[in-house]
């Protein structure tokens, strides 16, 4: 069969409505809705069909029809189509649907049933909540295991140790059942109990209870749950990823450490040792996919009930796996070991961040496909509707640090298109390696002025940042003003077509994967090419008030950002609506009438969805509010070593039944034109 495919750019829409395609010909149901053709989304925006052209008139007209929830149809507000290759927008009365949301983190849910920690049964009540006022998306951190150390630093969500295993601290421990030990069980209840009272997280605490109760149900009751029906099929379609995860996950526990240049046995992996550990290991690994088993049936369980009620659940795909990680260790062929990926300076970090990710190796992903990334797309779709991909500039190019360095400031953009010393001089630098790229004051590697590609050996990149060091101050002003020009055109001209270039090699085929609206965060020092690529893919943008991407602007507009975004006060990196409030007016507190001009503005404003964290909605509420202030803030970015564990203050049970504070958001999300 010759394969004609048909696309269109709808809206997003709830679960449940569809797009259809109709037309004039038999093929294409006669102009009758009742025998018009489903089609597929992808990329939750981007529908498609795949058509018989045997079957079809050289010339044929078409429309695209909207399949509402009751089961009537809308049509498309234009003429007839006739080119088929044509993938213009929809046009539906009522188009451009504007949406609310809610951004908070899984461990900062409060139920009065948790244990210390918000978990994957929690959901369901914020999903409760954000019915109930009228919302249609609740954005999460990553939920991914991090456990390296069992220590609190392993809070960090974006430090995943497998980009496949759910964290084991969000499993809901009443779920998987009572111990047949009373007072054991008791015991348990009172230590959750003295845990879920604390105003923060004991990271530390609550993941030693979670463990002790795990193993105990385990040995209660594991032999009986792996012989179920519904173990198997979860064993059989997880097993590629499980084995290895479950061995490293044995293996770190045995050599005490998650680095596994460390260990004595498998520090380097082997499929056919893990098969003989597991024969040696047996019960230690199967509780670990037990405990796998429940967080996955925990997390479907809540992301049906969302989806039952209209609500989206939006994921987050970090940018990065950790070098001691199931993928480093298993998958090593995939990544740069010797380069470590950050940041550039930026208003977070005047240094710059070195996040010690292994960079990719993306000309090996490339020759199989992209499948590593496609199967992580693929692994995500099972519990989301949509995703932020994290630093999505990473897909254009990576800010790579050579190992032996901490500092973000002597990393440099890869790929890039690094200069000859040649090129320097021909562009009128008088380039000297050992006086412009070796440490000019002591042993200073951060005040060179060019370093070195890793990989093209005598090719320069200018250093970031480098008009703050020594070396450029005694530079004379012809010396200044040439490399200032050499500096310019690298870091915004030079190589912007080329990073243009890299992202459309990837991005549509990994978006392409999954049909999860793609939304992005392109924050940062963003190369012009950026806002195109994410434009022709359909891709939303990220928009924050306090980093406006117009360098004329301040602070930005809310009522001028584009359709295709999503528009927040802040982020989990910021401080909180009322934090950035003192920041800027000498400590004073935001008074709630200015947080409810700030909510509203950004309610009223174009773009699809409009996703504010918890922090701010109780900002509005005067019963709500926490005399402290930054004691709200999830993140410092500044701070590697940060302790993520805030929690909302209140539980979800009693945020549902506070009828003022929920009428007030109900009425600002209706009255904004996003009720869902």
């Amino acid at each position: 069969m010759e394969k004609l495919t048909i696309k269109t750019i709808g809206p997003w829409m709830p679960h449940g409505e569809q797009i259809y395609i109709v037309g004039d010909c038999p093929a294409l149901g006669t102009w009758d809705p009742q025998k018009a053709l489903p089609m597929t989304p992808t990329q939750g925006i981007i529908w498609h069909i795949d058509l018989d052209t045997r079957k079809l008139p050289d010339h044929f007209e078409y429309k695209f029809l909207r399949k509402e929830l009751d089961g009537s149809f809308t049509w498309e507000n234009c003429f007839n189509r006739t080119d088929p290759y044509d993938v213009s927008e929809t046009t539906f009365p009522g188009q451009h649907p504007r949406y609310a949301g809610t951004a908070i983190p899984v461990f900062a849910l409060r139920s009065r049933t948790s244990a210390g920690i918000g978990d994957f049964a929690d959901i369901k009540l914020m999903v409760d909540w954000a019915a109930a006022t009228g919302q249609a998306v609740l954005q999460l951190l990553p939920v991914n295991d991090t456990t390296s150390t069992k220590t609190w630093t392993d809070s960090y969500p974006y430090g995943g140790i497998s980009i496949m295993a759910l964290h084991p601290i969000y499993l809901n421990l009443k779920d998987i059942g009572p111990l047949h030990d009373t007072k054991e069980q008791a015991a348990f209840e009172a230590e959750a109990a003295e845990l879920n009272a604390m105003p923060q997280l004991d990271y530390e605490r609550v993941f030693q209870l979670k463990e002790r109760y795990t193993r105990a149900i385990f040995a209660q009751k594991g032999t009986r749950t792996m012989a179920g029906k519904a173990f198997r099929a979860f064993l059989t379609a997880n097993r590629d990823w499980l084995m290895p995860y479950t061995a490293f996950c044995v293996l770190r526990d045995h050599f005490g450490t998650a680095d596994f240049s460390k260990w004595k046995r498998l520090k380097k992996y082997s499929k056919i040792g893990v098969s003989r550990l597991y024969t040696e290991a047996t019960a230690e690994m199967d509780y670990y996919i037990f405990v796998q088993y429940h967080l996955d049936r925990q997390l479907r369980e809540a992301h049906e009930y969302a989806r039952s009620k209209g609500i989206a659940l939006k994921g987050d795909i970090p940018i990065g796996i950790t070098p001691h990680s199931v993928e480093a260790w298993a998958e090593p062929e995939y990544f740069n070991m010797g380069e470590q990926a950050g940041a550039p300076p930026d208003a977070f970090a005047t240094d710059g961040q070195n996040w010690g990710f292994p960079t990719y190796n993306w000309e090996r992903m490339a020759q199989d496909g992209y499948a590593w990334w496609k199967r992580r797309f693929a692994k995500m779709a099972e519990y989301f509707d949509a995703y932020r991909i994290d630093h999505v500039l990473g897909f254009f190019r990576i800010w790579e640090i050579p190992v032996p360095f901490k500092s973000g400031l002597m990393g440099h953009f890869s790929p890039a298109l690094p200069y000859s010393a040649d090129d320097l001089r021909w562009r009128g630098f008088p380039f000297d390696e050992n006086r412009h790229a070796k440490p000019y004051v002591s042993d200073d590697y951060r005040e060179v002025l060019f370093v070195e590609d890793p990989v093209q050996k005598g090719m320069w990149h200018p250093r970031i940042s480098a008009q703050y060091t020594r070396s450029y101050n005694d530079l004379q002003q012809w010396e200044k003003d040439a490399f200032n020009q050499i500096y310019d055109e690298f870091f915004y001209v030079r190589n912007t077509e080329f990073w243009r270039e890299q992202a459309l090699r990837k991005l549509p085929e990994l978006i392409g994967a999954t049909n999860m609206l793609t939304c992005a965060e392109d924050l940062g020092m963003i190369p012009s090419c950026v806002p195109e690529v994410l434009e022709d893919l359909h891709v939303l943008t990220l928009e924050v008030q306090r980093m406006p991407k117009d360098p004329k602007q301040i602070i930005g507009n809310p009522a001028e950002y584009p359709y295709m975004s999503v528009c927040t006060t802040g982020s989990h990196d910021t401080s909180t609506l009322r934090g950035w409030w003192g920041e800027n007016h000498d400590g004073e507190d935001c008074p709630v009438e200015a947080c409810e001009w700030i909510v509203a503005g950004h309610l009223y404003s174009p773009a699809m969805l409009t996703i504010l964290p918890l922090q701010d909605w109780f900002s509005i509420e005067p019963s709500l509010r926490v005399a402290d202030v930054a004691g709200e803030r999830i993140n410092v970015p500044a701070n590697p070593k940060h302790y993520w564990r805030w929690r909302m203050h209140v539980t979800l049970e009693d945020m549902l039944a506070n009828n003022s504070f929920n009428q007030k958001v109900a009425d600002m999300i209706e009255r904004s034109g996003r009720k869902e």
